[in-house]
């Protein structure tokens, strides 16, 4: 049992993959959260979407792994939050918005 405890201590040290891992990763959704207050005509869609996928895969994957990586986890999930805001705003800048314009003008 002590063996046991001991192993996944080790897991979790700050020389392990499980910690620099998602530490790393925490870039990728700070970064979309710093870029909500951006005007959105620089957001890419295509981009946006590849993140949204990403992180999908990535949570599946923290989630599975033995022991379960809740770092990574939660670092995946709020970078798909952060992303699904922005595609929105894509979304709200470029289909919804761009049509209330072209009908103003007509």
């Amino acid at each position: 049992m002590l063996q046991r405890i001991s192993s996944i201590l080790s897991i979790f040290s700050f020389s392990s993959t499980h910690f620099w891992g998602p530490v790393a990763n925490w870039g990728i959704p700070l970064a979309a959260i710093a870029d909500l207050k951006k005007d959105p005509s620089i957001i890419s869609g295509k981009m946006t979407f590849a993140l949204c996928l990403y992180s999908i895969v990535f949570m599946r994957f923290a989630w599975k792994v033995q022991p379960r990586n809740l770092l990574l986890l939660s670092c995946h999930f709020t970078n798909e939050c952060a992303q699904i805001v922005q595609g929105s705003r894509f979304i709200k800048y470029n289909y919804i918005d761009s049509k209330k314009e072209q009908q103003s003008k007509s």
